[in-house]
């Protein structure tokens, strides 16, 4: 059987091969070899579209990209940040491609997708961070595929932030996802680039533009945290009114890159996602193999209900 994602550890002091760091049972996945991946991956190409599952070596690639879910990564597929998790390559971006908001609506259409997730690259190089782009990608979704619905995934727009927020809230996403990746204790080495308050301002900014637009953000597990950690940024999220949270297990996608601590079991992430719904979180995701677009169109449908029914729970209170 073919596995994705068996890790390295950097090479040893003596020059040695470098010893190969092997994963639990619970988190090897079969490598893609579907008909449906290959097609995913075809449409893709055609379309010169970039997606987050290859460039991020997501171990979920092959059961999703056989359902035809893809999560399509604009501006480009180089990162102007350097993040010690992250397989992006990082660099300086090339021109932002006028077509990608039309192509990514036409792979919509093509993959029927009820629900579509878009992230992208770090941009500090452009005025806007790129916001403009998420703008035309949502305007070209809504106008050829109105039916579905939009998930995005942003970086923090640094130094431009409150602009940009505004201008993509204005577009009108159905999710606005932002991820804090980690503790605040582990930024200056795991996501130097960013700050832990400055991207739980964004998304406060997010509910404050406009409140009924879903709020999502996520952290990896297994790099060092500790549990009252965790617990405290789930904290910080409810403070922040965010609605979804998801936890996922860290994986090394080469040996440069930041090294796996611990190998969170299926147990404790379901330990951690209890206390993350009794919390009040509207939707959680809690799992080795959870990523931000994971089963994310299912998610979306939960977490709508879920609101339906605490807004009917709250009028039927203020009836009696």
């Amino acid at each position: 059987m073919a596995v994705m994602n068996d890790l390295s550890s950097a090479p040893t002091p003596d020059g040695d091969r470098p010893l190969r760091q092997r994963k639990p049972d619970w988190i090897r996945v079969k490598a893609p070899v579907s008909k449906g991946y290959h097609e995913t991956r075809k449409l893709m190409r055609e379309l010169n579209l970039n997606t987050v599952c290859e460039e991020a070596a997501c171990p979920n690639i092959g059961e999703c990209w056989t359902k035809k879910h893809a999560t399509v990564m604009i501006l480009g597929d180089v990162c102007t940040r350097a993040c010690a998790f992250c397989n992006v390559k990082t660099g300086m971006p090339r021109i932002v491609d006028p077509m990608e908001p039309e192509n990514t609506a036409i792979a919509a259409g093509k993959m029927g997708l009820e629900h579509i997730v878009i992230t992208s690259v770090d941009r500090d190089d452009l005025p806007d961070g790129g916001a403009g782009q998420f703008v035309k990608v949502i305007k070209a979704l809504r106008r050829e595929t109105p039916n579905t619905t939009i998930e995005i995934l942003t970086p923090d727009f640094r130094g431009k932030m409150r602009a940009a927020v505004e201008a993509i809230c204005e577009a009108g996403p159905d999710v606005y996802n932002h991820n804090l990746e980690t503790v605040p204790r582990l930024y200056p080495t795991i996501r130097p680039g960013a700050r832990y308050y400055a991207s739980l301002r964004l998304l406060e900014e997010v509910k404050s533009h406009n409140p009924m637009i879903f709020t999502k953000s996520g952290i990896m597990l297994g790099l060092g945290e500790q549990r009252l950690e965790v617990h405290q940024v789930m904290d910080d999220m409810r403070s922040a009114d965010i609605d979804f949270m998801t936890m996922g297990q860290y994986l090394q996608p080469t040996p440069k890159h930041a090294t796996v601590e611990d190998f969170v079991t299926p147990k404790a992430f379901d330990a951690f996602g209890a206390i993350a719904r009794a919390k009040g979180f509207l939707q959680v995701a809690s799992s080795p193999l959870t990523r931000s677009s994971y089963h994310a169109g299912d998610d979306f449908a939960e977490m709508r209900a879920a609101r339906e029914a605490q807004f009917a729970k709250q009028a039927a209170k203020q009836a009696t």
